[in-house]
């Protein structure tokens, strides 16, 4: 029986292979973060919000194909004048509207969610997003 030694060439494509197979499924995705005062009524009729909830633009919401979706959020820094909005926090958060004028990569958060993670008075930051499963 022969034993197998890979050459000097196929070592490297070997490590890579076997890395590749530890990769998350789902990868972080940059974009910014609003917030929104929420109301009594969300597009999503059968999720309970709580607090910690988000509205996703028209491309994301996919006629409510987005509904109950978790999103891990955090931010990475902000878009104004607001000196280090940032709390340094994440914060889960599930789809539970359609927000018209979201364009892809914008969550629109509930003010308890952007809150948990920025300084309100921000009002807009920068954020690394992904899908939590």
């Amino acid at each position: 029986m022969a034993i197998f030694f890979p050459s000097s060439v196929q070592l490297p494509f070997l490590m890579v292979a076997v890395a590749l197979c530890f990769l998350p499924t789902s990868f972080a995705r940059e974009g910014v973060a609003t917030w929104y005062p929420g109301g009594s009524s969300f597009a999503c009729e059968n999720e309970q919000p709580g607090t910690m909830y988000a509205a996703v633009g028209p491309s994301t919401f996919q006629n409510r194909a987005a509904c109950g979706r978790r999103y891990s959020v955090t931010c990475i820094g902000g878009t104004n004048a607001v000196p280090h909005p940032c709390t340094g926090r994440s914060m889960t958060v599930t789809v539970v509207d359609r927000c018209e004028g979201c364009e892809p990569g914008h969550l629109d958060l509930s003010y308890d969610a952007f809150a948990a993670i920025a300084n309100p008075d921000a009002g807009r930051v920068r954020i690394r997003y992904h899908r939590v499963y």
